[in-house]
């Protein structure tokens, strides 16, 4: 089988919850989190603070918990994994669907403009395939229409814009650390914002609402005298889990993202000629660090794609099935570019074990429709 996606842990990664584990010997969340997070803080750059949590769909909702109330509405495009609408859900606002831009695959501001009410307090764009070419018009957006800006950057950490880090500027900018994103601690997330009230209400709401519970945890301390003042969850990170993410972290930029970025230029380079495929535009030499490889088949070919992957075994993905098609998030609309991706939209192997002979058989198959 080739693995659509997969972690990439070894015997580093198995030494440091062995650490844990033997030597510090506090599971939960404590000082490993902390060293964690002042890991990504230096990495990012920018004088953000970061807040680690246990997924990103978890960063997602304490994020538009802390610059909504319930009942606002929050643009988002359809065409994401379900955690970004959960989220929104979550802290019980409205997500209210909007298309994608035909050639970058994420949020079009032209539908998102049609869409505001006076009940529209935020926006998040979702930075799909590691997309980030839109970051600064959506922060002008923002800006524009008085919203607050949360970045649903899941699939983007490690990219660039200008030379600065995703998530080392703008509003808030959260993270996904599940096992098979850019780097893995197992399950885990980030919220990064240079907003101190945000940080301080994500810090919080991630321990119950436990006010100002973090410094006493990275202490191996707990709060037995508190109050709280806000609907928190257990959404915190353990020891372990950061110490997987500060290992894979040293790992990003010396061995993970040029891999992917190596994989990502052969792709581009075997099918760039192929009539039967749409590529999305990107810059893989230095600012993306590709999460997913998704390509368009066109023609009605792509059936005919699956049927060859599965008699080949080679793992693919079709990502994602529109949120506002689901039941739950159902719109009495249609996002006509959004339903047109998904219906030629398939995602083909990327992790850093993929070998050349693999990439060529994945090509050759695709090349031979």
């Amino acid at each position: 089988m080739i693995r659509l996606s997969r972690s990439v842990v070894g015997k580093a990664e198995s030494a440091a919850v062995a650490d844990v584990i033997e030597n510090i010997g506090y599971l939960g969340m404590g000082s490993i989190v902390g060293d964690f997070e002042h890991d990504l803080e230096n990495y990012i750059g920018g004088g953000r603070r970061c807040i680690c949590v246990n997924s990103g769909t978890a960063a997602l909702h304490l994020a538009v918990q802390a610059v909504t109330k319930p009942g606002d509405e929050v643009l988002v495009p359809s065409f994401t994994f379900v955690s970004s609408y959960q989220a929104i859900t979550g802290a019980g606002c409205k997500p209210v669907s909007c298309d994608i831009d035909p050639t970058t695959l994420t949020l079009d501001l032209k539908d998102a403009e049609k869409r505001i009410t006076p009940r529209t307090t935020a926006m998040m764009p979702v930075y799909y395939a590691s997309n980030v070419s839109m970051v600064r018009e959506y922060q002008a957006f923002a800006k524009a229409h008085g919203l607050r800006l949360v970045e649903d950057a899941a699939h983007a950490f490690g990219c660039s814009v200008d030379g600065q880090k995703i998530g080392s500027f703008g509003d808030v900018v959260c993270f996904s650390f599940d096992g098979i994103k850019n780097i893995t601690s197992g399950e885990g997330g980030a919220i990064f914002s240079a907003d101190p009230d945000v940080i301080q209400k994500v810090s919080d709401a991630r321990l119950l609402g436990v006010q100002k519970d973090s410094e006493k945890r990275y202490a191996g301390k707990r709060s037995y005298d508190f109050d709280v003042v806000a609907q928190g969850y257990r959404y915190h990170m353990s020891n372990i889990f950061a110490a997987i993410g500060r290992v894979q972290l040293r790992r990003l930029d010396n061995e993970f993202a040029p891999k992917r970025r190596y994989i990502a230029k052969k792709y581009t380079e075997l099918l760039k000629d192929n009539p039967d495929v749409k590529l999305t535009p990107m810059n893989y030499d230095e600012d993306i660090v590709p999460h997913i490889f998704p390509i368009q088949i066109l023609h009605g070919k792509r059936e005919k794609l699956v049927e060859k992957f599965k008699a080949l075994d080679i793992q693919y993905g079709i990502q994602y099935r529109p949120n506002h098609k689901l039941t739950y998030f159902k719109a009495d609309y249609d996002l006509p570019v959004t339903d047109e991706v998904f219906s030629r939209i398939i995602s083909i192997p990327m992790h850093p074990l993929l070998t050349d002979d693999e990439i060529k058989l994945i090509t050759d198959t695709i090349n031979s429709l």
